[in-house]
């Protein structure tokens, strides 16, 4: 298994360890419903160093990026940050990402862990235009620290004024005594807080000081399991749970990051605008069980008469709601809002209704 700068660490804590996306990570520390209220609560550090970051740099970047992801692009300006996807030539998805923009003629891709080879390889053959392109993804650690503290703890640390660093956007300079860590407020937690990226040289200097600056605040390392749970109480999307090479973003919910604009003809376009103007036949929808039981991944939705409708694409017992919650696929006309369902827990039928997210308001 890979690691991250921070893997020794993680074994020295007592952190349950695991696989994830090839790497050897963290799910758990002191356990996954208190690490989750300690994020929501106060603040917590996650290690995502196994995330994968792409600079996209030259005269052709921005057109490179036109053509390859489904948002728009050209409305970024430098500091700000921009949630999109790849989509495929089929329909599907190849992964949802992030774009930082530096300036005009450099980007940052921030792609998911699992997908690190498989993105770059369609970037890639994608690359018709030229764009240079280098994959720095084992060249970045990433810490998030999250969480209504956050901002008092790492503040500590920089002379940059985090309070006035609005959500997706970014920007770079001294941290803990570092010269260049880029640090960003994009957040997958629903809490508030900030990523921090820096060479893996700087990686404990910086893990240290954040430790230090938050422990007044009761900072804790938290697992990936946590960051899991608080995602889904947001309603984020997963890759490889509710949005995969089978789904399309219409299908997904994420129409808002499909921009059919003049001039941007990205990658399996007119599929994907007539699916916008038709409808689609299955949709992504949030539902929060009314009789008790916990939703996972791959349960079957019902309809009331017992008839398969979908699937559970991710499910779990709220830690902040104290009731089970989930998102999963099914046929359009039961993706309203106030919709009853069932979902086939091992042969019982239990209720649910269908719910907009976020689950935690």
């Amino acid at each position: 298994m890979k690691t991250t700068p921070f893997t020794e660490k993680h074994i020295s804590l007592g952190a349950k360890m695991h696989e994830f996306a090839g790497y050897n990570m963290p799910i758990e520390y002191s356990g996954i419903i208190d690490e989750h209220m300690t994020v929501c609560q106060g603040v917590g550090v996650f290690d995502v160093s196994h995330m994968g970051e792409f600079w996209v740099k030259g005269p052709q970047a921005l057109a490179f990026l036109q053509s390859v992801t489904s948002n728009n692009v050209a409305v970024l300006t430098p500091g700000k940050v921009q949630y999109t996807c790849f989509p495929n030539e089929t329909g599907g998805i190849v992964d949802d990402l992030l774009v930082y923009c530096y300036e005009p003629e450099k980007y940052m891709l921030v792609v998911n862990a699992a997908n690190i080879e498989k993105d770059w390889n369609w970037c890639v053959t994608h690359n018709a235009v030229g764009a240079e392109l280098e994959n720095a993804s084992d060249r970045m650690a990433q810490l998030a620290v999250q969480g209504p503290k956050a901002v008092e703890a790492l503040q500590k640390l920089t002379p940059i004024d985090l309070s006035s660093l609005p959500y997706y956007t970014f920007t770079h300079g001294e941290f803990a005594g570092e010269k260049d860590v880029i640090i960003s407020n994009t957040g997958y937690t629903g809490a508030g807080g900030f990523e921090l990226y820096f060479y893996p040289e700087a990686a404990m200097k910086i893990w240290d000081a954040v430790f230090e600056a938050g422990a007044e605040f009761g900072i804790k390392p938290i697992g990936l399991g946590a960051r899991d749970t608080l995602r889904l109480e947001m309603g984020f999307c997963l890759y490889g749970n509710d949005i995969d090479d089978t789904t399309s973003p219409i299908e997904a919910g994420l129409g808002w990051i499909t921009k059919f604009v003049d001039g941007k003809n990205f990658t399996n376009r007119a599929a994907l605008e007539k699916q916008k103007a038709e409808g689609v036949t299955r949709k992504l929808v949030g539902f929060e069980m009314i009789d008790r039981g916990i939703p996972r991944h791959g349960y079957n939705l019902l309809d009331a008469n017992g008839e398969v409708i979908g699937h559970v694409t991710s499910g779990t017992m709220s830690p902040t709601r104290k009731i089970g919650i989930g998102m999963g696929y099914v046929k359009t006309e039961f993706s309203k809002p106030g919709t009853e369902i069932c979902i086939d827990m091992r042969g019982r039928k239990l209720k649910a209704v269908v719910v907009k997210p976020p689950f935690r308001k």
